[in-house]
């Protein structure tokens, strides 16, 4: 049985944000190789290779920009948690390559790509 069979409004937004970075990311090259990968330490939405780099993408979503909009709700918690998950994931590679931490930020109809917008330190 499906957990999730009636998704909340949150959920539904969300899974639409991911899809219009996916798009989004794909139209400028990139290659998702894996969406929503969960781990106990954290979840990333997408994963994609550009070029030889590996990116982690971190889709936040909001109505608009009020209160600092999506971009903003990336936390240092968050953050921490992302590259936890990214290290595990990191984990099936004997040879890792380059990685980056991108964020797609849709804030109601407008999405903004911001590649390396933070590290794993």
């Amino acid at each position: 049985m499906n957990p999730i069979a009636h998704p909340t409004p949150a959920q539904v937004t969300g899974g639409d944000a991911e899809e219009r970075a996916a798009a989004l990311l794909a139209r400028q090259g990139l290659a998702i190789v894996e969406r929503n990968y969960r781990t106990r330490l954290g979840e990333i939405d997408l994963v994609a290779r550009d070029g030889e780099y590996l990116v982690f993408v971190e889709v936040r979503s909001r109505a608009g920009a009020s209160f600092g909009g999506a971009l903003a709700s990336i936390t240092p918690r968050k953050r921490r948690r992302i590259v936890a998950a990214a290290r595990q994931f990191l984990m099936r590679f004997t040879r890792v390559p380059p990685c980056r931490f991108d964020v797609v930020a849709v804030d109601g109809g407008d999405a903004q790509w911001i590649r390396g917008a933070f590290d794993a330190s």
